[in-house]
């Protein structure tokens, strides 16, 4: 349960409301996140920026986010991200595996080097010389931007669902092909 109550939609801001009424399914970290209500819009805003507008290959994306969840003992972002990243086509091998890190024997090159960059933008802030130039050889400079942008964005995200333990939704509420949020 979370600790602290969902808010009642109906009694936050007109803005809010218009906003949270285009959010389908409305999920918990949405419902949660109404009452940060000058944040509503900008934390909708850069997710979907970086979910649904980033040039990052989508299995690139979803290792990273998923990655940062476990890293951060994140149980809800990792039950919603498990099931995008399927959809975007991660195998259920790779999924388990990234839970342990870097493998040779379940993830390509470039998927390591993201995993092990993931982990050192995480652990120490700025990633080894020889991890960021290794990434930047298969990662142009959009996409390594939009790579950090995504490791801490849900960095940010995975410790607000932790600290409020923001509930799971019941299964089949999540929506892999990522739409539900605004434009």
């Amino acid at each position: 349960m979370a600790r602290i109550a969902y808010p009642d939609l109906s009694q936050l801001s007109e803005d809010v409301q218009e906003l949270a009424a285009r959010i389908n399914p409305m999920l918990n970290v949405f419902r949660m996140l109404a009452h940060a209500e000058s944040a509503y819009y900008g934390f909708m805003k850069f997710g979907n920026a970086l979910l649904m507008k980033s040039e990052l290959n989508p299995v690139l994306r979803e290792i990273i986010i998923l990655r940062v969840g476990h890293l951060s003992k994140a149980s809800y972002e990792i039950y919603q991200h498990e099931k995008i990243a399927r959809h975007v086509g991660v195998s259920s091998d790779k999924i388990k595996a990234l839970g342990s890190g870097e493998n040779e024997d379940v993830f390509d090159y470039i998927e390591n080097i993201v995993i092990r960059f993931t982990d050192e933008v995480v652990h120490s802030v700025k990633a080894h010389e020889n991890t960021f130039d290794a990434i930047s050889q298969y990662l142009n400079p959009r996409q390594l931007n939009e790579a950090i942008l995504i490791i801490g964005f849900y960095m940010m995200v995975c410790r607000y669902l932790e600290n409020l333990e923001i509930d799971i939704e019941e299964e089949g509420v999540v929506d892999p092909t990522l739409n539900f949020a605004p434009d």
